[in-house]
């Protein structure tokens, strides 16, 4: 067996799970590497991350560096003399501090890479419709998401999945195959596998507002896909008229009528319909810019279209 000493990287929630199920089963955490402390809400109060506070509470070594260039910084991460790094929702690296490890870098990737490569991954395998997505770790290269792979695990997705929902299933699997993966390592037990790029390729680049807005000219179905994709966060948003609305959640009327594109089908006070092309939505809960989430009938009570 290898003795592993290890450096982890990490800072959202999804990051937790994995760390903890580490220090769970004894292994040496050399240091937790996370982002620094940033202002939150009204009082601008310095807020840890999630993967901070968990350290914290385990007594972990923290380290919060602000450049991953900074010599003083990567001296330090030298001196800890650890022989594997472990990334998972940390920030891009550098070739010094990757490459610094005797073992490597592996980091853990919420698809089933070659396919959805990029920040969003959940996201988009939701967004796009997909039945199927994952979990796969691999160890870092140059190229981003590219490394080979060493082991992956299957994550299903139903019709009504939402990001949430994915995610949250996603954060407890992502932990068990971060242990799976550190066994294979410790007991040199694994076969490194290149990805497949022999294949159409699907990316998952980040969300802004130019990718998350429902256009009335797309398919309802599409449109419901990306609904539930974007939920609970960044939310997908719409032009209603001449307003802009956020689309919390939604349902499909039909998928194949045809219309005028954008066209209200409504009573007014318990439901809006949009046509779409094709097909129809029904917007279930949305925001009216600068106002509180809502049901329609709610919507009606103080609003009118």
């Amino acid at each position: 067996m290898k003795k592993l000493r290890i450096v982890y990287m990490g800072t959202p929630d999804f990051a937790v799970p994995a760390l903890k199920i580490l220090v769970e089963n004894n292994y040496d955490i050399a240091a937790v590497i996370t982002a620094p402390d940033k202002p939150k809400g009204r009082g601008q109060k310095l807020s840890q991350s999630p993967v901070k506070e968990y350290a914290e509470s385990a007594g972990l070594k923290i380290m919060q560096p602000t450049n991953l260039k900074d010599p003083d910084f990567q001296a330090e991460l030298a001196a800890l003399e650890a022989n594997l790094q472990i990334v998972v929702a940390f920030r891009m690296l550098p070739e010094a501090v990757w490459s610094m490890p005797e073992i490597g870098t592996f980091n853990l990737h919420a698809s089933l890479l070659p396919q959805y490569r990029g920040a969003a991954p959940i996201h988009w395998a939701v967004m796009n419709g997909e039945t199927e997505t994952g979990l796969t770790t691999f160890f870092l290269k140059h190229e981003i998401d590219t490394g080979s792979i060493i082991l992956q695990e299957k994550e299903s997705i139903s019709p009504t999945d939402t990001t949430g929902e994915v995610y949250n299933r996603l954060m407890e699997k992502g932990a068990g195959l971060v242990l799976k993966t550190v066994k294979a390592i410790e007991n040199e037990s694994y076969e490194l596998k290149p990805q497949d790029e022999n294949q159409t390729l699907k990316h998952a680049p980040k969300l802004f507002k130019e990718n998350t807005e429902l256009k009335w000219t797309e398919p309802a179905e599409k449109l419901y896909n990306y609904v539930r994709g974007l939920n609970p966060f960044p939310t997908a948003w719409a032009i209603i008229n001449d307003k802009k609305y956020k689309i919390h959640q939604s349902s499909i009327i039909d998928k194949d009528s045809k219309g005028e594109a954008g066209k209200l089908i409504t009573d007014h006070k318990n439901y809006l319909h949009i046509q779409c092309n094709p097909g129809v939505l029904a917007l279930e809960i949305i925001q009216p810019e600068g106002k509180k989430r809502m049901g329609i009938a709610d919507f009606f009570r103080g609003n009118k279209l």
